[in-house]
């Protein structure tokens, strides 16, 4: 199993935020993370990628015991893309290499640079690859971002919310990529999500959190009106449209 969490718990100080959390993820999975604002979507992302500390339970990423990871270990094994990135003046090659820093020794090699070619060229960046990275849009930020964390060459891709404040073109552009790549190299990835539709097209499973704990695991069959009511406090129908799954509210 390459992600196997269970009976995870997570605080701050005196508040529990997240508890009895147990999750399982194979190679090709795409998990999305869903439930309403505030539920600990971004803290669960945080606390698999070790830089929230939980208070009990296991993590385990592909059978290595997270506790015991140096984080250049973790960078080697999970690639994380936050909601924001930091802006900076250097360039987007730059930047996209800067994924490259837990395998560096003592200087760029060859693989580095042709690594960071290949993710640029995959995302679509080559016209803007020397562009610094306060110049460019936010869908092609996002864009860099990605390309960052594949070039870390990781087995498990962690996405906080990676379609926020994109347009529609760039959403389904983003996750096109996103589910090329992890059926490419096998990988898994776990993405925070508020576009139910987005996750439904996209993922095949899914956790829905509530007041901390998971409230549904599964896969598309868990995703029902009486589930997402349940979650999100709003009535909705599931159809079906050419093929996928949609969610409207009633």
């Amino acid at each position: 199993m390459m992600l196997d969490i269970n009976e995870m718990r997570f605080s701050y100080r005196s508040r529990e935020i997240l508890r009895d959390i147990t999750l399982g993820l194979e190679r090709d999975d795409i998990l999305s993370i869903l439930g309403p604002n505030g539920v600990g979507k971004t803290t669960l992302l945080k606390c698999i990628n070790g830089i929230l500390k939980s208070r009990s339970g296991t993590i385990l990423v592909d059978n290595d015991d997270l506790r015991e990871l140096t984080r250049t270990e973790i960078a080697r094994r999970i690639g994380y893309v936050p909601q924001r990135g930091e802006v900076s003046m250097i360039t987007v090659f730059d930047a996209v290499l800067l994924g490259r820093r837990p395998y560096i020794s003592w200087d760029v090699t060859r693989k580095d640079i042709e690594m960071t070619q290949e993710a640029i060229e995959r995302l679509g960046l080559s016209d803007i690859s020397l562009s610094p990275i306060g110049e460019i849009s936010g869908g092609e930020h996002q864009k860099v971002q990605i390309a960052r964390a594949l070039v870390q060459e990781p087995k498990i891709l962690l996405l906080d919310e990676p379609t926020s404040s994109l347009d529609l073109s760039n959403q389904h552009r983003i996750m096109d990529a996103v589910t090329d790549v992890v059926r490419e190299k096998h990988l898994s990835a776990v993405m925070t999500m508020h576009d139910l539709n987005l996750a439904l097209r996209y993922s095949n499973k899914f956790i829905m959190l509530k007041d901390g704990e998971i409230y549904a695991a599964g896969d598309h069959e868990i995703m029902t009106p009486e589930n997402i009511e349940a979650v999100y406090g709003l009535a909705v129908d599931v159809a079906e449209y050419r093929g996928h799954a949609v969610v409207i509210p009633v």
